[in-house]
């Protein structure tokens, strides 16, 4: 089975080579360098890269970078490093900035042959004149006058904002994209990767067929919202095949794919600048955000990444995927890699009156259901903590926990039975058991029945963790609910926890992660944990689900 699933882009890929319309298939993953890229980019990488290695082709990553005013070398240096950690190398590294002079050579051709023109409206007055399907008082220039006032623009005789070259389509075209879209603009800032050289910058709907064009790109991949903006794609590739040296065949095409929207967070730029600047997040790798450097920090790998998209498909019908198959992705993928290991988050002092000493007690990593071996020491005695919520002074119907007569087993240890209650102020402060006799590991006394099974760790040798609870960033599905995104923020999205975890965790590699038996999967937060202060990030909860509240 090939990285991408089957798909009607597959379809497509393997009619034109089976018909020889394409030796092989050149794809590009094009991001704008201005932000991190998010879980929703993931499958376009996945679709690009992977089709390409499916099919023995080449992906390009390109740099679609033709706004000078926000765009940056961070989020470019970024992007590779994300796309990366996918694991996909690119075959290429290109910039749609080193493609200016070529780009402007296209737009000279076209003003000669008479069909594009310098408009002197302002962005109102255009906008204006095109939702009523009228033309530009300007549309009628001469050639010589246009080649003249572009030249101009370009030399940097004009303000940003006051002139624009716009295609000589039809002002009154039925696909409003088509009424003679605009080309280029001024815009006097330097450009993080072309530097000073340009005052025009081309528009995306004549940048992106050109870039295609130059690299060989054969099909070219957009999400849905790009659909009607095929129909200039098409318009700029047969006004320039066969001239500015691009040959007249064969063209690249483009072929739109509905993108990954994913509930209970938020994927639009904007919205997650907001939430980063105006401090709702710690930046933009703060763990409770979808971007993939965030995901990244928490935990998640880029397997699991990576399945999530060939789980939810291609195509071209547009949904909302609930968080709840990403976590069970995330979590399939975690279960044959994660040890199993015993950390306590809300710890409770237990007491056992009748033991003393210790005792190292040979604990398996892997439940049986696992084919694997290993196991660690784990220690034992006479203080342990559990967890708070597992001891119930009043236990409701069907309490399988700990409680007044009520006995539970410790994981891979002893059965215990209670004692006492020691509480101050009204809350339980510590309890008092006793071991019962025979009961250690797999063979315990006959006739001993506990109730349940409860995970703890030995008081004397725990470590001490921070546990960082990552939950679901918003309350809601779609958080625009109501209105406004912002108030439907989830306040427990993070809660943090003063617990305990075995110390069998201080050896392994820093980059392990486990499985805390009955609390979630978690790993050491690769920023802030350190050997002498751990700090835990929970990757996702356990099956049991998630609760806002």
């Amino acid at each position: 089975m090939g990285l991408v699933p089957p798909n009607f882009i597959t379809e497509i890929v393997e009619k034109d080579l089976r018909e020889g319309k394409y030796e092989r298939i050149k794809t590009r993953f094009p991001p704008e360098p201005n932000g991190y890229l998010h879980i929703g980019h993931a499958r376009s990488i996945v679709l690009n890269f992977g089709l390409a290695r499916d099919y023995g082709g080449e992906c390009y990553l390109r740099m679609d970078d033709t706004n000078p005013e926000t765009e940056k070398e961070e989020y470019a240096r970024a992007i590779l490093e994300d796309v990366r950690w996918l694991g996909f190398e690119p075959d290429g590294i290109f910039y749609a900035s080193d493609y200016f002079e070529r780009m402007y050579e296209c737009a000279l051709l076209l003003i000669q042959e008479g069909k594009a023109y310098v408009d002197d409206l302002s962005e109102e007055e255009m906008s204006a004149l095109r939702a009523e399907g009228k033309p530009s008082p300007y549309r009628e220039r001469s050639v010589e006058e246009n080649l003249d006032l572009f030249q101009r623009m370009t030399r940097g005789e004009f303000p940003s904002g006051s002139r624009v070259l716009r295609a000589k389509i039809d002002p009154a075209h039925p696909n409003f994209k088509l009424r003679d879209p605009v080309l280029y603009r001024i815009v006097h800032a330097p450009h993080y990767h072309a530097g000073d050289r340009w005052v025009v910058y081309p528009l995306y709907d004549y940048a992106h067929p050109l870039e295609d064009f130059i690299e060989g790109i054969t099909h070219s991949l957009c999400t849905l919202e790009f659909e009607n903006n095929r129909a200039i794609y098409d318009w700029v590739i047969e006004n320039v095949k066969g001239k500015c040296g691009f040959p007249l065949s064969p063209r690249p095409h483009q072929y739109e794919f509905a993108r990954l929207d994913l509930s209970h967070t938020v994927l639009s730029k904007r919205k997650l600048i907001k939430l980063v600047e105006g401090g709702y997040v710690s930046g933009w790798d703060d763990p409770r955000l979808p971007t993939l450097r965030a995901l990244r920090r928490r935990g998640v790998r880029p397997e699991a990444i990576i399945e999530f998209v060939r789980r939810t498909g291609i195509s071209r019908n547009e949904a909302l995927i609930p968080m709840d198959l990403f976590e069970e992705v995330v979590r399939d993928d975690l279960n044959p890699v994660a040890p199993r290991v015993l950390g306590v988050i809300d710890p409770l002092e237990v007491v056992l009156t009748n033991y003393q000493g210790e005792e190292w007690i040979e604990a398996p990593y892997w439940p049986r259901d696992i084919p694997k071996e290993g196991s660690r020491p784990l220690p034992f005695s006479g203080r342990i903590y559990i967890e708070r919520s597992d001891f119930s002074l009043n236990p409701p119907k069907g309490w399988k926990r700990f409680a007044p007569g009520q006995r539970v087993r410790l994981r891979h240890a002893y059965v215990i039975e209670l004692e006492d209650v020691v509480e101050e102020g009204g809350e339980v402060r510590r309890l008092k058991a006793r071991v019962v006799p025979g009961t250690l590991g797999a063979n315990p006394e006959d006739g001993v029945k506990p109730k349940g099974v409860i995970h703890w760790v030995s008081a004397a040798h725990a470590l001490p963790v921070e546990f960082r609870l990552y939950g679901r960033l918003f309350l809601t599905a779609d958080p625009e609910e109501g209105g406004d995104f912002l108030k439907n923020l989830n306040p427990k999205a993070l809660e943090v926890r003063r617990g305990f975890i075995e110390p069998s965790v201080a050896k392994d590699p820093r980059e392990t992660r486990y499985q805390l038996e009955r609390l979630g999967y978690f790993w050491q937060d690769p920023v802030d944990s350190r050997p002498e202060a751990l700090v835990l990030n929970r990757i996702v909860p356990l099956k049991e689900g998630f609760k806002a509240s």
